[in-house]
């Protein structure tokens, strides 16, 4: 039943239609949900479960050809010539999630260095400005990667880091670490603070890293790098992006019950973050290599212009998804005598098999696919140029004088705590990723480490300790965590009694 589905939400479905699958021009756009509905529901009457199954097939396969360079390293190499004759660059991604395995992730590690080889020939010593480079993904190479695990990240991820890094290096290509969820930030970092002191890479500028502008943290984030390149004498190549884990995140932030998002809930606010990102990235230019990854026009045209009109090569480039900037980058790649604005922009090219296409794409229907996304907008012929490229700072004033405050939180998501708000408040938790909370949540736990912990049976009266039974940490059966004592036949019998006669005064009592 397709009616219910659409047009009970955003419909992100039509969205996705509007937006890149039938971006391609190989499938015709609707904004209209009722014929959609209906087409659909004729195709699946006249055809039949197995047909369309075999048109999904035929539709991921299709949306492969748009979104992945190509299925394999040396595919996608011949495929990006045709772009890279007019002009554009590459950095390539092996795709691929998160390794459960260790063995998945020796197969991911297998493929960026078989990746680094065959793309440092290609690149034939052009260059880590001018050549193509290669974007990695951390947790696809530690099957443990968080902050939990911290040692072992540490003595074993960062080896095949460094080794990647070494190998690029050989090559004179850059190598990008790709932008994750907000709870391995820190961890990253921390990795990519000791990658750039090491003395094998003393004097190398093609380290990469990739920060989020819909994160809070972000320009805080970016004071920190300008710190790191100070400090390692490496000027970061420092990838700029939007954020593609927005949906996730915030469902992360309700079910572990965090105090706040860490992401911005008003996409208005993502875009504002990002200009001023940018301004703080371009203000460093012997420390950064800005590299601007967006699709949107207005935030293109403020980039050019914050960046001023005394270009010179190396100062910062434009970056762009494989299958959806083209034909906007297509304006600006090539020089101002043939109408373009002489600056450059590199393709994120995902290299993969339909079968590792699904979570990437997932990913860009989400992003893209929602009613405020600028690409999914563009297509739209209903929608005036004006609100199109509107002014996002200007918006942001507009909320205020409409809100009577600045920066409040979109009103149809409410913070964790008040999710079920007024039924109940949700329940609480810790973000064991932040290191302020580990800190004091390890001071508390020392201050009780001596004291002697008791578990007794929950009776109506108090009881007495009797014969205590000691409880062992299961990890370390030498630490005594401490003690208990079971519940007696004749106490359960009294307890449950207890319970049936207080029901009518528990059933009567509110949740809070």
């Amino acid at each position: 039943n397709w009616q219910a589905h659409l047009g009970r939400s955003p419909s992100l479905f039509v969205n996705a239609a509007t937006w890149g699958l039938l971006f391609t021009g190989k499938l015709v756009a609707t904004h209209n949900e009722t014929h959609l509905a209906h087409a659909l529901s004729r195709i699946i009457g006249k055809s039949g479960e197995p047909l369309i199954r075999k048109g999904v097939d035929m539709a991921m396969r299709l949306m492969g050809e748009q979104f992945v360079t190509g299925e394999t390293i040396a595919e996608a190499l011949a495929n990006a010539e045709r772009l890279e004759a007019k002009g554009f660059s590459y950095s390539y991604d092996m795709l691929g999630e998160a390794a459960l395995t260790h063995a998945d992730a020796q197969a991911y590690l297998l493929a960026y260095q078989q990746a680094i080889h065959a793309i440092g020939k290609a690149a034939n010593g052009r260059g880590i400005y001018e050549g193509p480079g290669i974007s990695i993904k951390l947790s696809a190479l530690h099957p443990r990667y968080c902050r939990a695990q911290y040692e072992r990240v540490m003595s074993e991820l960062y080896p095949t880091l460094k080794s990647l890094t070494l190998l690029a290096r050989q090559y004179d290509i850059a190598i990008n670490i790709d932008a994750e969820e907000a709870d391995r930030l820190e961890l990253s970092l921390d990795l990519l603070e000791r990658l750039c002191h090491e003395p094998e890479l003393a004097g190398w500028n093609g380290i990469g890293f990739v920060i989020q502008a819909y994160q809070k943290r972000c320009p805080w984030v970016i004071d920190y790098l300008i710190d790191l390149a100070t400090r390692s004498q490496h000027r970061l190549m420092i990838r700029l992006v939007k954020g593609a884990y927005w949906d996730s995140e915030i469902k992360r932030a309700q079910v572990d019950g965090l105090e706040g998002y860490p992401v911005y809930t008003r996409k208005v606010y993502t875009d504002v973050s990002y200009l001023a990102c940018a301004k703080k990235l371009l203000s460093v230019p012997n420390l950064i290599y800005p590299q601007f990854a967006t699709h949107n026009a207005h935030t293109l045209a403020a980039i050019y212009q914050l960046a001023g009109q005394n270009y010179y090569p190396g100062q910062y480039e434009f970056q762009c998804l494989h299958g959806m900037g083209e034909p906007l980058y297509q304006q600006v790649v090539g020089k101002v005598a043939d109408g373009k604005l002489n600056r450059p922009c590199r393709i994120y090219a995902p290299v993969g098999t339909h079968e590792t296409l699904l979570a990437y794409l997932v990913r860009r229907l989400l992003e893209n696919g929602a009613n405020t996304s600028f690409v999914n907008r563009i297509a739209d012929a209903s929608l005036p140029l004006e609100e199109l490229v509107a002014d996002p700072v200007a918006a942001v004033d507009a909320l205020t004088t409409q809100e009577g405050r600045p920066g409040l939180p979109h009103p149809k998501i409410p913070l964790p705590r008040d999710l079920y708000a007024p039924e109940r408040v949700n329940a609480a938790g810790l973000d064991l990723s932040n290191e302020q909370r580990l800190a004091s949540l390890s001071c508390a736990l020392l201050n009780t480490a001596h004291q002697r912990l008791v578990a007794l049976p929950l009776l109506e009266q108090p009881c007495s300790e009797g014969e205590l039974r000691p409880l062992p940490n299961p990890a370390d059966p030498s630490d005594i965590v401490g003690y208990t004592r079971d519940a007696s036949e004749q106490e359960v019998e009294q307890a449950l009694a207890n319970a049936q006669r207080h029901t009518p005064i528990w059933s009567a009592t509110p949740p809070q």
